[in-house]
């Protein structure tokens, strides 16, 4: 790589961790970025002699002997069309990666899920003793890892990560679940999965996959990988299936059967948990680990934040922050998965998603819908079509949190799960989880003073 031209089109996390891989490779590097002006970025990229612009692609983007697409560029991006224009190569973040990766490598992707269920398996391993780091779209930036003598490389892969991707083989593979999602992004369902499918496709012969059983007729291509599946499926045999009972999670490799957990063991809210610390149990298994051996350190994960995360109970009522409830099957899954009634705040900024199953699921399992953002009238409609009657509509955070402390009755949830994104009001859904949780513990602590006339 030594003295390459190398643009790198990009300048956020990923953008950035990708440059000082390049510029410590000895590659003559430089950032182009159509957004505005970042003083942050700038001084990062100033800081390792790197040359950069900002609000637009210029003349030395074009002059790269290879340009490097950080996470989330998408094939219709100027910058893409314009290199496959002038015949500038082209290579997506982890295929640049790939090569300077140590280590066993497990991929996580999949709708809902991949995060918890990075998370988890890093927190396994680190517990066994072994070097093992969750990297990836979790926050921790792919790039920063090259190069490092690590034992495991848990990553969280994003359907946008996938879909540039060709070279990045891994030892296991875990698909979580699909569903509908990033539809604006991809263009159509069946080109999301492709790109979720190209996880299995990398592989080697004999690697191993973890995958939902209702799932499997999306990775038919990928025969020469080993599968496990949560849920047996007669259409589609596999060598091994997880077996969700009552009380525990067994995983069946012919005929012998192998706990992996006890569910009592996992201090997480909602059933959809217990699926991911399935999935990364029985990775853990196929790693070549003893899930027995890892069983007790279940015990001290800790739920990441903003995906279904306890944040207090208020006079009875258990207040729940699932922020990263982006889409409408995560927040489907969190209706499900939580016990009891809900008061439920929905809304944001839409993906082109059918809010037809979400109207479904709040008609199951909530009681009120309080719903705010740019997609409230399409949400109300969809609820409206269900017959689902608790419909409250409210301009923004404060009055969805203020009416869910007047609505919600002892033994209640007040569950935030948006199915969409928060662009319309928040720079991420992290700004938004933690301004839902600041809003519920100001509402704890004036109850020290005045509860009874919050509630009138």
């Amino acid at each position: 790589m030594e003295g390459i031209r190398i643009g790198i089109v990009g300048s956020g996390v990923s953008g950035l961790s990708l440059a000082s891989l390049a510029k410590r490779k000895n590659a003559r590097v430089f950032v182009s970025d159509s957004g505005p002006f970042r003083e942050s970025a700038a001084r990062q990229l100033e800081s390792m002699g790197i040359d950069f612009e900002f609000g637009g692609h210029g003349r030395v983007l074009w002059e790269s002997d290879l340009i490097v697409l950080s996470s989330g560029i998408a094939p219709s991006a100027v910058p893409v069309q314009e290199a496959k224009r002038r015949g500038i190569p082209l290579v997506g973040e982890l295929d640049f990666v790939a090569p300077y990766l140590k280590g066993k490598r497990v991929g996580v992707t999949g709708s809902n899920g991949k995060s918890t269920t990075t998370a988890l398996l890093g927190h396994l391993l680190q517990g066994m003793g072994r070097k093992a780091v969750a990297v990836g779209n979790i926050g921790n930036p792919l790039a920063d890892y090259a190069d490092l003598p690590i034992d495991v490389l848990v990553m969280e892969l994003s359907s946008f990560q996938l879909f540039w991707a060709n070279r990045l083989s891994v030892d296991v593979a875990i698909v979580t679940n699909l569903d509908p999602d990033h539809l604006d992004w991809h263009g159509s369902y069946e080109n999301y999965v492709a790109a979720k499918a190209n996880l299995l496709r990398m592989q080697q012969a004999g690697s191993w996959a973890i995958l939902q059983g209702r799932d499997l007729r999306f990775f038919r291509e990928a025969a020469h990988v080993k599968k496990v599946s949560l849920g047996a499926n007669e259409e589609f045999p596999t060598e091994g299936w997880i077996e969700m009972g009552e009380r525990e999670a067994v995983l069946w490799r012919g005929k012998t059967p192998k706990r992996l957990f006890s569910f009592e063991r996992l201090p997480l809210l909602g059933k959809h948990n217990l699926e991911n610390a399935a999935m990364a149990m029985a990775a853990f298994e196929v790693l070549g680990f003893d899930a027995g051996m890892a069983e007790p350190l279940l015990e001290g994960f800790s739920a990441l934040p903003h995906r279904c995360e306890e944040v207090a109970t208020i006079n009875g009522v258990r207040y729940v922050d699932d922020s990263k409830g982006t889409n409408v099957a995560a927040s489907v899954t969190a209706l499900g998965s939580l016990p009891g009634v809900k008061i439920v705040i929905l809304g944001g900024q839409g993906k082109g998603e059918d809010y037809a199953p979400l109207a479904l699921a709040v008609k199951r399992h909530a009681r009120v819908a309080l719903v705010m953002g740019t997609e409230r009238e399409k949400i109300c409609d969809a609820l409206e079509e269900a017959g689902f009657e608790g419909i409250l509509k409210v301009r923004d955070m404060e009055e969805a949190v203020q009416k869910a402390f007047r609505e919600a009755l002892p033994g209640e949830t007040v569950l935030l799960s948006p199915a969409c994104t928060s662009w319309d009001a928040y720079p991420n859904y992290k700004e938004r989880g933690k301004h839902f949780q600041r809003l519920v513990h100001a509402i704890r602590e004036g109850e020290k003073f005045d509860e009874s006339s919050e509630r009138t």
